[in-house]
């Protein structure tokens, strides 16, 4: 259960637009938004900073939501791979590259533009970060300074998102917990 308790969404009407927008977005009211509403300046000023993550780019949607699955399963945070599994599945990723994301150093699944910009995910999301010269320019050979700035965006919001699901054992909804055992 989680340890600070979601606000229904109908004690807070003001933030009915905001639950209307994840659920459109991720097919369920996300339960660490209910959570955050505790504060709603910074439910929105997250909002505001998904949608510009997730606007359209030069990155694939599919790839940016398989970086965020790398990036919570380096930091250990059960919440966020799911809805990044969920996201990925959602953005037309394949159920088994999904399943082999973290093995995606040795999966042919896996370009090598991938693999750059996974592993960029998982030393990046790392304590102490472990992110090197050589990644970026093994980066550099595939994405342009925007598409990596795209990148490091999708892992630095998964960074706040880890710590806040994490720390808070904030409760999987039903979509993405049912889909985590689907691919199990």
């Amino acid at each position: 259960m989680s340890r600070i308790t979601a606000i229904p969404i109908a004690e807070v009407p003001a933030l009915q637009s905001i639950f209307e927008a994840a659920e459109s977005m991720m097919g369920f009211v996300p339960n660490d938004g209910l959570i955050m509403a505790h504060q709603p300046h910074i439910l929105k000023a997250f909002l505001g900073l998904v949608q510009a993550i997730y606007r359209p780019g030069k990155v694939d949607d599919g790839l940016k939501r398989l970086i965020g699955l790398v990036a919570s399963s380096t930091a250990g945070c059960r919440y966020c791979q799911a809805h990044a599994a969920n996201a990925a599945r959602d953005q037309s990723v394949p159920i088994e590259k999904i399943r082999s994301v973290w093995a995606f150093e040795n999966s042919s699944l896996f370009s090598e533009a991938e693999k750059a910009a996974l592993r960029l995910a998982m030393k990046a999301s790392m304590v102490p970060n472990e992110t090197t010269d050589d990644d970026f320019d093994s980066l550099k050979q595939f994405y342009d300074d925007g598409q990596i700035i795209e990148m490091l965006s999708v892992i630095s919001m998964y960074g706040f998102l880890n710590r806040w699901n994490a720390t808070l054992d904030t409760d999987l909804e039903a979509v993405p917990a049912d889909f985590m055992n689907e691919i199990k």
